[in-house]
């Protein structure tokens, strides 16, 4: 009786969720975002392996953009979880160990004899966050690598290698260069050669300068949108939130990578956090929406937001993109999950 009780519980999300999607809810709930000018973005959703929902909303609400239907948006710190997939292939190819020690690529960094290729990947490294430098986000203009590096040795250590968890860009900067090292090619070169191409994404690409048909951020301003003023330089931030793509494409990375065509099981195993003791794995984290749990990464750019998520039992994944944002987009995926399981949802009254 006990062991049909916890099959039970491990099937009802998906028993929850059911077969279809109920596209009348998700069309009413985007067509009022949409006449609320809450939002623009546009949301993917595969189920088995396939799309069986697409919208894009609020576009019309900014006239001056530009706007087709492969046009990119920029995804933040999605962009961590390609990465940490890419230092996983490495593993797999016995070409890197997690156990590895910092110090052997970067020995200059702050205990980097005890950091770790896994703490790196787990945000468990002490290492800080170089994006902010004295409180605010410096890397709007391109700065050098020496000037990032520096920084990365200025700011030091918060504690001890597993002692915590404290998010941290700076590992992954430190974890591109190593892949970088790896592959002896560029980042953008790697993830084409080994993600975009074996996956034939047409709408998924690592930052190029001058790049075009990737969506401008905008801000609110009270009573219409506006461009942002600055947005961060990405040449800054490869491998670590330099990532723009469709929904669609991320949905295909997503799907491909949990059903095991990029790495097997066991290293996704590896990736993903141990329910009941983690809710950081090592580049895929825990979403949990009410006992519903998803695995995946959310980014935010200084006008751009993402988040890519997947669940398991109901073999379902939902990617949201946006440029123009007024709800939160933990708030707006709730609201979409709810949705789709049949919950209730409170709905933005302005």
């Amino acid at each position: 009786m006990k062991n049909k009780f916890i099959l039970l519980l491990a099937i009802l999300p998906s028993l929850l969720f059911g077969q279809t999607i109920n596209s009348d809810k998700l069309n009413a709930y985007f067509s009022l975002i949409e006449s609320k000018n809450l939002g623009v973005g546009s949301v993917s959703i595969f189920k088995n392996g396939r799309e069986v929902y697409a919208k894009t909303f609020g576009q019309k609400n900014i006239p001056e953009l530009s706007f087709k239907q492969h046009t990119k948006y920029q995804v933040g710190s999605v962009t961590k979880m390609i990465t940490a997939v890419l230092i996983f292939k490495l593993i797999e190819e016995n070409k890197l160990r997690l156990s590895d020690r910092l110090a052997e690529f970067y020995p200059q960094i702050p205990n980097s004899e005890k950091i770790t290729i896994q703490n790196l990947l787990g945000h468990t490294s002490g290492l800080g966050s170089y994006v902010v430098k004295d409180g605010e986000v410096w890397v709007t203009e391109k700065v050098s690598d020496k000037q990032i590096m520096d920084l990365i040795i200025k700011q030091g250590i918060s504690f001890e290698p597993g002692e915590k968890v404290a998010y941290s860009n700076s590992a992954y900067y430190l974890l591109t260069k190593i892949l970088e090292g790896k592959y002896q090619k560029p980042f953008q070169k790697i993830v084409r050669k080994e993600i975009i191409k074996p996956l034939r994404l047409k709408n998924l690409t690592s930052f190029i300068p001058g790049q075009k048909g990737v969506f401008p951020p905008y801000h609110y301003n009270g009573s219409s949108w506006s461009p942002l003023d600055k947005e961060i330089d990405f040449l800054n931030v490869i491998g670590v939130g330099d990532v723009s793509a469709t929904s669609h494409d991320l949905n295909v990375f997503m799907n491909n990578l949990f059903h095991y065509h990029i790495i097997n099981n066991e290293t996704l195993n590896l990736m993903e956090p141990v329910l009941g003791k983690e809710e950081w794995g090592r580049g895929i984290a825990l979403w949990d929406f009410g006992g519903i749990n998803f695995f995946g990464h959310g980014g935010d750019t200084l006008g751009s937001h993402a988040i890519l998520i997947y669940n398991k039992e109901a073999d379902i994944s939902i990617a949201y993109n946006t440029n123009a944002e007024r709800i939160k987009k933990e708030d707006f995926i709730k609201n979409v999950i709810d949705l789709l399981y049949d919950r209730e949802v409170n709905l933005p009254k302005n």
